[in-house]
């Protein structure tokens, strides 16, 4: 029999929905409990609202919430989690405010965030777990935090948290009091946070610091992840501090010494070195020679004689080289290197070997308008002016005589050391056939020859010693002739009358019309001829004996 305490308590109790009431756990199943709440159907709880569903035994008495008096078996739905949640609302309000702190474990995720249990269930949305949102949320769950309540709606029954502002606030705190302790040259341990094109983000224990790019090595860095990873250690410099924006410069190459304060004494200029070639550009190579050393090979310091438009063609990047060290500029931290140096400078000795006057022999190498490049050696090479080909004949193009690859013989002319030149000549193998212009011709001499050239004004005649005497279109014939091509042709044999001859001007003019004439006639018309221009060309003649026929 009840007792009258135990009847008058049973007395108040309200069986409703909604209703808060004791109950004793009287069956354990696998799934849920059977509680007796003193009503006259058991209730049901499911095992998910206990927190420790394994040790849960009969006889533990509980407090639930009723959510449902009976069900389609007549049975009581009941709730644990309802019934704290009912209890600890009025402690949390009473406890917790908006902008305060709570204590709460994580409960499970949920679309947007996490369940967190502070006593009651409150939402801890995504973008609040942390300053960088964690990628997985089920790692968090079961972990208990600190977190700040950001709303309280009373109507709802609904909390939101937030943890990132409480990570914010230490990190403030932190990076207050690591500005006001940091002084440059310290060397402080971080952890790599961010990489970038121009260097690393490191996190100092909340405070953000940048490492740039130059200041991670002394030698050359492609990109920093090249040598640092994202979540690596490191031990910086503090470069500099900017405490106004929260700004701290840090380095990683300060750790060891400089090599450049004792490159002069480590690389004396004339000192061979030997280095890897990590940089081509259109001027020069760069050499590495020790990490953080490099030197710059100029593209004129890569051959003696050859002409190299750019250094990829004969350098390649990470190829092995040898080089010869020119200068040093400790200041600016430059290095000339040479690779010509390593062999003899063939022009030192090209005078010795070709002296001037000399007869050498070679190939043609090459055929431009204004002369022939003759090979002489394996990277020396002379060159014959146009000028040079011929003493008589003038030379448009030096095709017209020479042919790519032929081998010749020529003289040396000059060697100009300074600028890497030897001028060779051609026709200086023979004498000047106008030296001895009076022996071979005198005016009056009847000659003969071939046209070797057709030109509006004329035609040139091919006589011996090979030389070139010019009829003028008005010695061709005695009637007026319009076209030299309708009288005269190429290869054509004609004779002719030397006329005049200017040795200073090296010209001889011919008449073919003058071949039958008189001594007299011969004498007016060299009078006539003596009247031109000195200093005219036999191409310019044309004008000087068209003058002439306007005087007759």
């Amino acid at each position: 029999m009840l007792t009258m305490e135990e009847a008058l308590k049973q007395s108040v109790v309200r069986f409703a929905a909604g209703e808060i009431v004791k109950g004793v756990i009287i069956e354990v199943r696998s799934k849920e409990v059977l509680v007796d709440i003193g009503y006259k159907s058991e209730g049901v709880i499911s095992g998910s609202e206990l927190e420790d569903f394994k040790s849960v035994k009969i006889g533990d008495e509980i407090d639930v919430l009723i959510e449902k008096l009976e069900d389609r078996e007549g049975m009581v739905i009941l709730s644990k989690e309802k019934a704290e949640f009912r209890k600890n609302w009025d402690k949390i309000l009473t406890i917790c405010k908006e902008g305060g702190t709570i204590s709460g474990k994580v409960k499970a995720v949920v679309k947007g965030g996490l369940l967190v249990n502070i006593g009651v269930e409150a939402f801890l949305p995504a973008s609040q777990i942390d300053i960088v949102p964690p990628r997985n949320l089920m790692a968090l769950v079961g972990n208990t935090f600190d977190f700040k309540v950001v709303k309280i709606n009373q109507e709802r029954q609904n909390i939101v948290l937030s943890r990132r502002e409480l990570i914010e606030n230490e990190r403030n705190e932190k990076r207050s009091r690591l500005l006001a302790d940091m002084t440059p040259g310290d060397i402080r341990k971080g952890t790599v946070k961010n990489i970038t094109d121009f260097g690393a983000f490191i996190d100092l224990n909340g405070l953000d610091g940048l490492l740039h790019i130059t200041d991670m090595s002394w030698g050359r860095i492609g990109h920093p992840s090249d040598i640092l990873k994202v979540g690596q250690d490191i031990d910086v410099v503090v470069l500099d501090i900017n405490k106004e924006k929260e700004r701290v410069s840090l380095g990683l190459k300060q750790k060891l010494a400089n090599p450049w304060d004792t490159i002069e004494s480590k690389y004396p200029v004339g000192a061979r070195v030997q280095g890897r070639v990590v940089n081509l550009v259109p001027y020069g190579a760069f050499v590495e020679i020790e990490p953080g050393v490099e030197g710059l090979v100029h593209v004129t310091e890569l051959s003696w004689t050859k002409r190299i438009a750019k250094p990829s063609d004969v350098l390649k990047a990470d190829q092995d080289v040898e080089a010869v060290v020119l200068g040093i500029n400790r200041e600016e931290q430059k290095i000339s290197l040479g690779i010509r140096q390593l062999e003899t400078n063939p022009w030192d000795k090209a005078l010795e070997k070709y002296p001037p006057n000399s007869t050498v022999k070679g190939k043609i190498r090459n055929l431009t308008s204004y002369g022939a490049f003759i090979e002489l050696e394996d990277g020396l090479d002379g060159m014959i002016h146009v000028s040079d080909i011929s003493w008589t004949r003038k030379i448009n193009h030096p095709s017209e005589v020479l042919k790519k690859s032929d081998d010749i013989e020529a003289v040396v002319l000059e060697i100009d050391k300074a600028n890497q030149r030897i001028s060779l000549g051609l026709k200086q193998l023979a004498v000047d056939p106008w030296t001895n212009i009076d022996k071979f011709y005198k005016v009056g001499d009847l000659v003969s020859g071939k046209v070797t050239k057709l030109a509006s004004f004329g035609a040139f005649i091919g006589l011996e010693h090979d030389i070139d005497g010019l009829v003028h279109i008005s010695q061709v014939s005695e009637e007026r002739v319009d076209k030299i091509k309708n009288v005269l042709k190429v290869d054509q044999d004609v004779t002719a009358r030397v006329i005049k001859i200017d040795k200073g001007e090296r010209r001889i003019g011919l008449s073919i019309k003058a071949a039958n004439y008189s001594q007299e006639q011969l004498k007016a018309e060299q009078a006539m001829l003596d009247s031109l221009k000195p200093g005219e060309d036999l191409v310019a003649l044309q004008h000087a004996f068209d003058a002439a026929d306007d005087t007759k």
